[in-house]
């Protein structure tokens, strides 16, 4: 449904399911002839001490997927004890043998994304991207600069949670709390206070043709010039998620639930 839908892209790392993620994907890979761009992720354990770890991990992402080469290949997090320009030496190295297309980030701020394209630009290497969590009340990218250093450097900020957990869909309220541990996070009062902003979301979207709120929000993240990567768990969802590009909210709008979304947090 999301390749019908002309979505391409789809990003895992190695520690999704201890691997299960990237075998699962390499099966549905196996049975279509369309163009898919992969992204997966290295984890930078505190027990991987040589940049030759990376090297390791990276064949084995690749013998899950099932491919000979990546299309964007990422640091999970920056840990230590092994510094940011040795792993960027490694994803140089395997940049240079083909291993992957692209070099990019997970969950760096803006000092050690700097780090990072100041060690692969000695190698002739662009720092594609930064995987952060961006939403309409996650905006900390915004606050802190790292969203505008990204674009200074053009890197492309990738937006994971840009839903929120789903809190943002609309489908949930103070009467009908998220399942499990996120109806610990947001709970009824939390909930009660996301109101003015989902109803808002709810309008825009019928402002533009029946959009739904996940797809305004979604949109909204595309305006800022960030990348979302929403989960789909449904077919309806995958389709949902399509639509959310095609079109796209006016600056007014943007501005507008920038307004209501720093109430929100605010509160």
């Amino acid at each position: 449904t999301s390749l019908a839908s002309k979505v391409r892209l789809f990003d895992t790392a190695e520690v999704y399911g201890q691997g299960q993620s990237e075998q699962i994907l390499g099966q549905f890979l196996k049975g279509t002839q369309q163009p898919v761009f992969v992204a997966t992720k290295f984890m930078p354990f505190p027990w991987r001490l040589s940049r030759s770890a990376l090297r390791k991990a990276l064949e084995s992402s690749l013998r899950r997927l099932g491919l000979p080469a990546v299309d964007l290949y990422q640091v999970h997090m920056p840990l230590p004890p092994v510094n940011i320009e040795t792993w960027m030496g490694a994803m140089a190295e395997a940049y240079q043998a083909g291993l992957v297309s692209a070099v990019g980030v997970s969950n760096f701020d803006a000092e050690q994304t700097q780090t990072a394209y100041t060690r692969l630009l000695r190698e002739g290497i662009h720092l594609a991207s930064n995987q952060v969590e961006y939403s309409l009340i996650n905006r900390r990218v915004e606050k802190n600069g790292l969203l505008k250093r990204c674009g200074e450097m053009g890197v492309k900020l990738i937006a994971y949670s840009p839903l929120a957990m789903g809190a943002l869909t609309g489908k949930y309220s103070a009467e009908n709390p998220p399942p499990g541990s996120r109806g610990l996070r947001f709970n009824r009062r939390w909930m009660e206070r996301l109101q003015p902003l989902l109803r808002l979301l709810a309008r825009m979207g019928s402002d533009h043709g029946g959009k739904t709120a996940a797809q305004v929000a979604l949109n909204w993240v595309v305006c800022k010039g960030a990348l979302p990567i929403p989960g789909a768990k449904t077919m309806r969802q995958a389709e949902q998620n399509a639509g959310s590009v095609g079109w796209r909210l006016s600056e007014t709008e943007v501005v507008e639930l920038d307004e209501v979304s720093d109430r929100f947090l605010a509160e």
